[in-house]
């Protein structure tokens, strides 16, 4: 999936069968290393893949308090939930080290079909290889693929995935808001299908950063969606675990209307599209290139991003305030980005900024700002196609606001209603 930085792929071998810790333990002796393993692509076989979760990768920070990247993991187990939006015959995870300093040991990993809390459904666990084995080291800045394995999965399937980190790893790359829960364990119980030992939970996603899958009615065709954006692309704002983010309910909107689609939500709490911050993400126009062009399969990607560059220079962004960001200069970055999508074939739709009245980014100067670039993006012709997001969720008596229904309490990221609006809007024909 992955071609910036230090990537590696995986070759597409038989993800093993083994569901007891002695199996485990024996696959995890026999390491490779993410060298090794580049040696082979499983598409390179036939097999078409093309990704059906992701999350974008970020590099290790606490804005809102402590989380588990700071200090990273040793001789603990992470298990994992997420949600996939089409379905296939085989699978296979992307694991990423893109912001370590030092190499990653991933000592062994498992995925299987998710139960309550912490657990997994019996009979479930696979063991994941890594070029044939067990354990694999990713070096500072690499991504890879696990093998492909024989797991059939069906589209809005949650699975668990769970590794096993033998050793001290240092501050871990991870995707700060998942809108979900992650679990913890002390020692290696990456085979348990009860979730007793996972006594530690968060709310981040570690070092897994995408779900492929092939053999699926549509793994072969160019048409996989990527939304690309900040916290309201990302889901804040969204009921915990309900995956009723927008990109949520576009995928299950597609798939109603008879034209199921690979959904890949690339949004990052707080990013902004041409300023780096200390804890949201690299910039937008730096990091498109990572997430965005080198998913396999993807022709449209929906762009939806620039409320944290007008807003990010007043004293209430988490972190500090980052450098002014004039409209002109918010525009050149989305001409930025489109130059960079189409030079891959890539359609782009461009939305409308959501209203921010009554939040703390609301501020006359702001507004105008949001409004004047509303503007350009409706008009302009700069993209493919538009959807208007604005007035999708805004109050009709006070348009500069989210209408309360919408509202998920702090005038500036909807609610679940409010992303389902949002998704409503998006012409399906346009994607």
């Amino acid at each position: 999936m992955k071609t910036t930085g230090t990537t590696f792929r995986r070759a597409g071998t038989a993800l093993l069968a083994a569901t007891t810790l002695t199996a485990l333990s024996a696959l995890s002796a026999l390491p490779a290393t993410a060298a090794t393993a580049a040696t082979a692509d499983p598409s390179r076989g036939g097999a078409a893949w093309h990704g059906t979760w992701a999350a974008s990768p970020q590099a290790a920070a606490a804005p809102f308090g402590p989380n588990w990247s700071e200090r990273g993991f040793d001789n603990q187990t992470v298990r994992q939930t997420v949600r996939v939006t089409t379905g296939g015959t085989r699978a296979r995870i992307e694991l990423t080290n893109r912001y370590g300093s030092t190499p990653l040991r991933i000592t062994g990993a498992t995925v299987a079909r998710t139960a309550e809390g912490g657990a997994v459904r019996p009979g479930s666990v696979r063991a994941l290889t890594f070029d044939g084995r067990g354990s694999v080291t990713i070096p500072a800045g690499g991504t890879l693929l696990s093998d492909g394995a024989p797991f059939r999965t069906s589209a809005f399937e949650t699975l668990t995935v769970t590794l096993y980190l033998a050793g001290p790893t240092g501050p871990a790359t991870f995707h700060f808001f998942s809108g979900t829960t992650s679990y913890r364990a002390a020692g290696d119980h990456r085979a348990d299908v009860a979730g007793t030992a996972f006594t530690e939970t968060d709310s981040s996603w570690y070092y897994l950063s995408g779900v492929e899958v092939s053999g699926g009615a549509h793994t072969a065709r160019r048409d996989s969606i990527v939304t690309f954006g900040d916290s309201i692309t990302d889901g804040v704002g969204a009921t915990p675990g309900a995956d009723d983010r927008y990109p949520d309910e576009l995928a299950e909107r597609l798939a109603a209307a008879g034209s199921p689609r690979a959904v890949l939500n690339h949004g990052i709490g707080g990013n902004q599209v041409v300023n780096d911050t200390t804890w949201a993400g690299e910039k937008g126009i730096a990091r498109f290139k990572k997430d965005v062009l080198t998913e396999r399969g993807v022709g449209t990607v929906v762009l939806l991003e620039g409320i944290n560059d007008i807003g990010g220079s007043g004293p209430s962004f988490p972190g500090g305030p980052t450098p002014e960001v004039s409209v002109n200069r918010l525009i050149e970055g989305h001409r930025t980005l489109i130059r960079q999508a189409h030079a891959r074939g890539i359609k782009v739709i461009g939305a409308t900024l959501t209203p921010i009245k009554g939040s703390f980014y609301f501020t006359p100067e702001n507004e105008a700002k949001r409004e004047a670039f509303n503007a350009w993006v409706r008009t302009s012709g700069a993209y493919d196609g538009v959807v208007d997001f604005d007035r999708a969720v805004a109050d009709p008596a006070d348009p500069d606001r989210i209408l309360p229904a919408y509202d998920s309490g702090d005038h500036l990221h909807p609610g679940d209603a409010g992303y389902r609006a949002m998704a409503a809007a998006l012409d399906l024909d346009e994607l």
